[in-house]
Order: structure tokens, then sequence, then C-alpha cells
């Protein structure tokens, strides 16, 4: 038997190929944590604009359609369109904010050209952002995790609680679910061993879920009203149109938003152990976000963008192989197909949910400070990053409306606290890299 002098490079883990059971299990464990997030946003959508019960079904099939689309491309990357990670694509918060004050201030056709521009305006921007990637090192990404986890929190804690006002406001038998929700998934992470333990996520809201039927807290009466298949529409509000001016907050956000995305790559890159240069995954993913985000337009859509909420799902569980994440995309569009799958989704208890999103939404805060430990906190500039940072980003998650009085362009970026704490990091870090003496100058690593 000889050497082979040129032996094969080992596989990466996330070009794994599971069998097909294990994909489609772990594809669906994805599914069940991000599905609250099109339907809230849908929801949002509909009662602001006040679309019949119809429209609304509609319009979450054709989330759905374009969320599971999106996650296939940004696992496989055709093209160079996706980055061929385990990404799960969603409706962002922010983008969904946007979306509504276009629409509430001209019309929702004039929205969806907003996006249908957006996404355009994604890949002619690339070029010149591929420029600055260098300013993202550890330290940005490492408190952009950190600002990621504090957000997601904060809002999925709603689902639980519901709004402070209302008459069944942080119900207890509410906030017990969660909490149930919240240990069970821990004690399944615990006590279980192989393929049970890396569905431990799932396996806590299918029993939360069970816990809240037996109290009475699920209502499956209206899961097989209607029709069976949902066929999404293109142009469901009829043909967009083009206002540069309406759509340039949505426009201004995009750049916030490949930041983010930036980040995220970088992160997720490490999580699963792709070889090479994380940043020469950015453009990928970025170009993912802008197809995605045009094909949600055409279907009446928020901007689709790559998530960081899975992020915590491959950590937790250590089932890193993009195919999963692909197989979630199927499922997604399936979802979209299928009627009474969509209204099944939409029906889970806000709870349950709460309870298992703010689990593995806080694993991407641990994420970020296992990032932020190869940085050396001593350093002087290092520190006051990280503090400057999470300072501009916590404000307004911590303290909605803290910018309220200030005008109305600026509020758009001041208020979004992932995106201000993410930007004030990238300037402060490169304010002391650039301006370090010749002799003590570090790279921006």
């Amino acid at each position: 038997m000889t050497n082979d002098p040129h032996p094969p490079l080992a596989q990466d883990p996330v070009d794994q190929v599971l069998p097909l059971k294990d994909l489609v299990l772990y594809g669906f464990q994805h599914v069940l944590v991000m599905a609250a997030s099109p339907i809230t946003a849908v929801f949002l959508v509909a009662q602001t604009l006040g679309f019949d019960p119809a429209l609304t079904v509609s319009i979450i099939s054709a989330t759905f359609l374009v969320c599971g689309i999106g996650s296939i491309l940004q696992s496989y990357g055709p093209g160079g369109f996706g980055a061929r990670l385990p990404f799960i694509m969603v409706p962002g918060g922010a983008p969904i904010a946007i979306f509504l004050a276009i629409a509430t201030q001209t019309d929702v056709q004039t929205a969806v050209g907003a996006v249908l521009m957006t996404g355009v305006f994604y890949l002619l921007a690339l070029p010149v952002f591929r420029r600055l990637l260098r300013f993202f090192p550890p330290i940005v990404v490492g408190t952009m995790l950190l600002l990621v986890a504090v957000n997601l929190v904060k809002i999925y804690g709603g689902t639980i609680t519901g709004r402070a006002g209302e008459a069944h406001f942080a119900d207890p038998v509410n906030v017990g679910l969660a909490l149930a929700t919240i240990a069970l998934t821990v004690i399944f992470s615990r006590v279980f061993t192989g393929t049970l333990q890396r569905i431990s996520v799932m396996l806590g809201l299918i029993a939360g879920t069970l816990i809240a039927a037996a109290l009475g807290r699920l209502d499956l009466s209206g899961v097989m009203q209607g029709p069976l298949l949902a066929v999404p529409h293109l142009f469901p509000f009829g043909m967009p149109k083009f206002d540069v001016f309406a759509a340039l907050p949505l426009i201004v956000f995009s750049v916030i938003s490949m930041a983010e995305a930036t980040g995220q790559t970088i992160a997720t890159a490490e999580i699963v152990g792709r070889n090479g240069d994380a940043h020469a995954i950015v453009p990928r993913t970025i170009r993912g976000d802008a197809l995605a985000s045009v094909l949600g337009g055409l279907f009446g859509t928020s901007l689709i963008i790559t998530s960081g909420e899975n992020v915590g799902i491959v950590r937790a569980t250590g089932v890193r192989s993009r195919h999963v994440t692909a197989m979630a995309g199927v499922i997604l569009v399936v979802i979209a197909l299928i009627a009474p799958v969509s209204r099944l989704a939409s029906v889970l208890p806000g709870p349950v949910v709460g309870g298992t999103a703010i689990i593995v939404f806080s694993i991407i805060g641990v994420i970020g400070i296992h990032v932020l430990s190869r940085v050396d906190l001593r350093d002087h500039g290092a520190m006051f990053t990280l503090a400057s940072g999470l300072a501009m980003g916590l404000m307004p998650i911590l303290v909605p409306g803290i910018y309220t009085q200030f005008p109305q362009w600026s509020q758009m970026i001041l208020g979004n606290g992932l995106a201000m704490g993410t930007i004030t990091a990238a300037l402060v870090n490169a304010m002391f890299q650039l301006t370090a003496p010749r002799s003590t100058e570090k790279e921006l690593a």
C-alpha cells in the first residue's frame, strides 16, 4: 500500500450530506423555530393595512414560499447567489417597519416598488461595499452578535407577555408555558443523546405545545377551514409603483443590512467550520439577499434577508450541514403551497414559540461571547470599541422611543439598535486602528 502524496482535502462539516430522514428531521426543527417570524410580520402588515383574511393567508403563503426559496438559494449558492452556508431567510423586523411606513404614507404598491428597487440596489452597491469588509473584525462581529441576541430576546419576549396595557399582559399561564418550554428544551438536551439530543429544541417546542393544548391554549378549529391548496399570486396588490424618494429609507437600510449580513456570514462560517476566507463569502450572501428580496417584492412581501436566528440552532445541535437548511427551505415551500399547514403554523401558541425562540436566540449571544474571547479586551481600543457599540446599540433596544424627538430621517438609523451598535463599533475600531502610532499599530483583525 502506498501513501498518496496528495491526499484529498477533508470535507467541510458544512458540506456533509446526511441521510434523508435526518435532513427532514433537522430541517423541520429549523422551520419550527423560524415560523413565528414570517407569521408575525404578515399579521402586523395585515392589521396595519387592513387586509381581509383571504389576502392575509395568501401573503403568509407567499412569505413562506420566498423564505423557502431564499433558504435553498443561500444553502446551495448557484451562480454566486448565496453563501453556501446553513442560512434561513426571513422578513426582517426593521424592513417590515419601513415597508409599513412607506405603505401608510403612500400606498402598498409604492411600498412593493421600494422593495424591488432596494433588491436591485443591493447588487449595484455591492462592489463598493466589498472594500469595507476589512472593517468587520472579531471585535465588531462579536458586538453585533450580542446585540442580535438582546434584540431578538426582547422582540420574542413580547410573544410571551403580549402588549403592555392589554388585559392579559404577562398572564402567569403564558409565562409559565414559556418557562416550561425553556426548561424542557434544556432537560431534553441533557438527558438525550444522538439524534434526540440534536432535536431537543424541536422536542421542547412540541412538549410545550402539548402542555398548551392540555390547558386549553391551542385552538385548531380553523386549521381545516378554507381551500386545501394556496398558490401565491404575483403582484397581489396590482402593479408596483416606483418612487425613488419614497423608497429612500428602505434603500438606506439596505446598507445597514449588508453590514449585518457581513457579521452573520463571518460568524456562521466560523461556527460551521467553513474553510477559507469568510470575508470572500460575504458578497455571495448579499447577492442571495438581493435576489430573494426581488422575488419577495414580486409576491408582495417586504425584504427577505439572511437571518441570524437559526445560527443558535446550528450551535445548539451541532448539525452544521447546509443541506439541512436547504431541506428546511423545501419544507417551507411545501408549507406555502398546502394551506392547512400554513394555518397550523399560524396557531402555534405564542408563549411556546417565544420560549423556544428565547433559548435559541440567547445562544447567539453565547456565540458572540465566544468570538469576543479571541479579542484582548485589556487593549484600550478594543475595550472602547465594545463599550461604545453596546452603548449605542442597547439604548434604542432597551429604551424604545429614545429618538422620537429627532428628525424622522435620522430615527431609522439611530432607532435601530442592531444597526447603530454595529456601525458604531466598526467606526470606533477603525478610528483606533487607523490613528494608532506606527510602532504599535495592529492589523484590523
